[in-house]
């Protein structure tokens, strides 16, 4: 099957909206059956970096390399470089850090990406052009150093820590909830006045075969298999337009890969179909908000050691010590969890909103829920994740977060475990409420370097400044066109 078979547009194949070849060229195109195959063995470990290479080089097809990283926000970028040159001078890659919000200053703009050979990815050709590859990068400064503002590098510092002190790996499963809506780059022209419309107007289990929103979900689905995602499950949402893929667990990094890449990916097929997939957490008033469920577990030797048959909802002691340190930070996190105006939004009890600092196994308004599951699926759920937030950021204070009471000593823990006591905490309902908890953070000040959490603070609070006073029930275009996901890197517009 070539990648077109596996892209229908309204029946027939995808259209292009660029000509196919120039005369004399032969760009490699895999049909998705090889993507998956190639893919899995890297992810699962079989294909060394030394391999990779090797393959990179021997593909004559391959006509760049896209390589990827994210800014401070999590706004996912792209930069295509020349397979050779890749190969040649993988570690002295550089761009401009001055051209991205929270990066270096104009006088020391350059900075350096070094290839994370085990994220490696063949693509689908029809999502992201003939002959392309994808792989992820960590920024270095100019001394060679991890930039500790790119929050994949610390996440990853942070894990293979955990591999070499503890014998402990992150399991994460997220689901990433949108919306597929009306029209091409409907964020970047929207009006408050007319608002978003649902590219369909069904939802969950009353969508038809062939509705569009069905067919999105389909082709998503099918693409993000070849990369070698290990789909589980996929779906239309409750509210009507709203969609949600879900994956197999993964180790932590890569996991927050996934997540960037299934944005992207969801991103350029509703464009194919003249639509907009938008992760805004609440982009339509009056129905159900996006939100980016977590799924988290531990292993050591291949155990889930958040697994207990005899525990409390099947779970650890270790487990619950992990619950209670992130239920602990919960508003120390709240402006990572939700880093937008709009997030806040969503928080709203009457649509499941996940405000309440607390955990269950049933009730879905808690900020952790613990799933059904056995020994190998026992998890928890964090439910207050927005889709928009920073996937490696979320995640490298969570798991921060977590270890403060399962690293702590007995005392420690113990009073970790009062935040189940007494009457239930609510989360911010407003970003300025999260910026002030966010500020004030003795957690957030032992986590982050003084100049990221100032830089990340900055960026919050210039989106609190340009809010209104009194968001009201209407989506403002302010909170949609400035958003990080959506503006560009120049000045914002006032409001």
């Amino acid at each position: 099957m070539k990648p077109t078979d596996a892209l229908p547009f309204n029946g027939d194949s995808l259209p292009r909206k660029t000509p196919r070849f120039k005369d004399g060229e032969n760009h490699l195109e895999l049909s998705y059956e090889e993507l998956r195959d190639r893919n899995l063995k890297i992810k699962h470990g079989e294909v060394k970096e030394d391999v990779i290479k090797a393959d990179l080089k021997k593909e004559k097809g391959v006509k760049s390399v896209i390589v990827c990283f994210s800014d401070m926000e999590g706004r996912f970028h792209m930069l295509d470089f020349a397979p050779g040159h890749v190969l040649d001078t993988e570690d002295n890659l550089t761009f401009d850090g001055s051209s991205i919000k929270g990066f270096s200053a104009q006088d020391k703009s350059d900075l350096r990406l070094k290839i994370d050979w085990k994220s490696f990815r063949w693509v689908p050709a029809d999502v992201f052009g003939a002959g392309k590859v994808v792989v992820f990068a960590n920024v270095h400064d100019q001394d060679d150093s991890p930039y500790l503002g790119d929050f994949r590098s610390n996440l990853k510092l942070l894990l293979d820590e955990l591999r070499e002190k503890y014998e402990l790996t992150v399991n994460v499963a997220p689901e990433v909830e949108g919306f597929l809506v009306e029209g091409e780059y409907a964020e970047q022209d929207y009006d408050k006045k007319v608002g978003f419309k649902p590219a369909s107007k069904t939802g969950y289990f009353s969508c038809l075969p062939q509705d569009r929103l069905r067919r999105f979900i389909d082709l998503v689905a099918e693409a993000t298999s070849a990369m070698g995602f290990e789909n589980e499950k996929d779906h239309p949402e409750v509210a009507p337009g709203q969609f949600e893929l879900s994956y197999r667990y993964a180790d932590a990094l890569y996991a927050a890969d996934q997540i960037q890449l299934y944005k992207i990916v969801a991103r350029q097929i509703a464009n194919f179909m003249g639509c907009t997939a938008t992760f805004l957490p609440k982009p339509i008033k009056g129905i159900n908000g996006s939100g980016m469920h977590v799924n988290i577990s531990m292993s050591k030797e291949g155990k889930n050691v958040f697994y207990d048959p005899k525990g409390e909802f099947h779970l650890s002691e270790m487990a619950h010590h992990f619950i209670n340190g992130v239920l602990s930070h919960a508003k120390d996190t709240s402006l990572i969890d939700a880093s937008s105006i709009n997030a806040y939004r969503r928080y709203d009890p009457k649509y499941e909103a996940p405000n309440a600092i607390k955990v269950s196994d049933s009730d879905r308004g808690s900020m952790i829920r613990v799933p059904l599951a056995g020994e190998k699926s026992a998890r928890i759920e964090k439910r207050t994740v927005s889709p928009d937030s920073n996937p490696y950021l979320v995640l490298f204070s969570t798991i921060r977060a977590g270890l403060k009471s399962v690293l702590g000593t007995s005392e420690e823990q113990a009073e970790y475990a009062k935040v189940r006591e007494g009457d239930v905490k609510k989360l911010p309902t407003t970003l300025k409420q999260a910026v002030d908890l966010f500020g004030r953070s003795e957690f957030i000040k032992e986590i982050l370097t003084d100049q990221n959490r100032n830089k990340f603070l900055e960026l919050k609070k210039r989106v609190r400044d340009r809010s209104p006073k009194d968001l009201g029930d209407n989506v403002h275009t302010v909170e949609v066109r400035e958003h990080h996901e959506v503006g560009d890197q120049s000045t914002p517009l006032d409001f």
